[in-house]
């Protein structure tokens, strides 16, 4: 989920939103408004292609997953596109895995890109090497995964996109190293966790919607992540709650609920909500990143940000609590009747961001 900091910040600013980017699913853009005859050009230059209208739910399936040794991990991940195509990383959060992006992956790869979706540490086929890793799950873990997976593959730069734990991922390395992100789109913007100000007190109504948060900081919350069923039963409530106007079926909730059963899956949520908190303690080895990160760094890479109406965590849809943290290209888009999975809920609308950001 969000960042708690940033959720209480939208909450001082207002609701009000221009028009213009309130029409349809999203802010007005030269190549979303273009049409059915805008220029298609390839990946990165020329015009941007519309992306075609997809419903969600329209795929369900990735090709064969593949494995690949990255740094402490064997990292579980999906590809489609052309090999040699501009590469697209899209990062999912909690509580979901890969399949936020099973409608995405295809509209990209069929624009001529290569799409890339990894499972994070603790979640699908993604396996620590050593049991004597620790199951650490801070900020800056889990952005040099993502590093060290890139590099793995030979990826010197990509377009990072992402929602909930994967846009505060792909802002971390867009802020520390921008040099191998092309390009970003991020859903609830800048996400970047600052441990000092996560120890002050938000209103009243955002600290109701991190519930699972506190739940979390309790012996009741790891237990319950650790028994299989309370686990998937917690993790459809937080479904429930916060995409309300997102009619997913059954099915397509146990597709992603099997990433739930990652050995180290219940260790990994545990201390990432501990460790917001300053409940639970980094490792020394990252401290420096956790320095830098502290300081609240700018993101200069050509960006788009998205919000989504109906996502609990969205205090405003115009994204002024955070416009100041991108200073480089950027594009901002509001999200109508969209929850918290935006990707899964709205992919064409993603796509068409992953898209537009590469050319700003």
């Amino acid at each position: 989920m969000i960042d708690r900091r940033s959720f209480g910040k939208a909450l001082g600013v207002g609701t009000g939103v221009a028009a213009a980017s309130l029409a349809g699913v999203g802010a007005a853009h030269p190549a979303a408004a273009a049409g059915p005859g805008a220029a298609a050009g390839r990946p990165g230059t020329g015009a941007a292609p519309t992306v075609p209208a997809t419903a969600p739910g329209t795929h369900t399936t990735f090709p064969p997953l593949k494995r690949v040794t990255a740094g402490v991990l064997d990292v579980g991940y999906a590809e489609l596109g052309p090999r040699h195509g501009p590469v697209v990383i899209c990062l999912h959060g909690w509580p979901y895995d890969i399949h936020s992006y099973v409608d995405v992956a295809p509209l990209l790869a069929a624009e001529g890109y290569r799409v890339i979706v990894p499972y994070l540490r603790g979640h699908g086929t993604t396996r620590f090497l050593s049991p004597r890793t620790a199951r650490n799950a801070q900020q800056s873990a889990i952005a040099l995964d993502v590093i060290a997976f890139m590099d793995a593959l030979r990826i010197d730069r990509a377009v990072l996109a992402g929602f909930d734990w994967g846009s505060r991922t792909a802002d971390i390395i867009a802020a520390l190293w921008p040099e191998r992100v092309k390009a970003l789109v991020s859903v609830s913007g800048y996400l970047i966790t600052s441990l000092e100000a996560n120890l002050s007190p938000l209103p009243a109504k955002a600290e109701y919607a991190w519930w699972y948060q506190y739940y979390f900081a309790t012996e009741r919350g790891r237990k319950a992540m650790e028994d299989a069923t309370e686990r998937r039963d917690l993790c459809r409530l937080v479904w429930d709650v916060v995409s309300p106007t997102w009619d997913f079926d059954d099915a397509t909730f146990q597709r992603t609920a099997t990433a739930f059963d990652n050995p180290d899956y219940a260790a990994i949520v545990i201390h990432n909500y501990r460790w917001r908190l300053s409940l639970a303690d980094g490792e020394r080895r990252y401290d420096r990143f956790e320095q830098l990160l502290a300081a609240r760094p700018a993101i200069g890479v050509p960006t788009v940000t998205l919000d989504a109406e109906r996502d609990p965590f969205t205090g405003s849809l115009d994204g002024s609590s955070y416009r100041q943290m991108f200073t480089g290209p950027y594009d901002h888009r509001a999200l109508l009747g969209v929850g918290h999975n935006v990707p899964q809920e709205a992919p064409t609308a993603f796509a068409q961001a992953v898209i537009d950001a590469d050319r700003l």
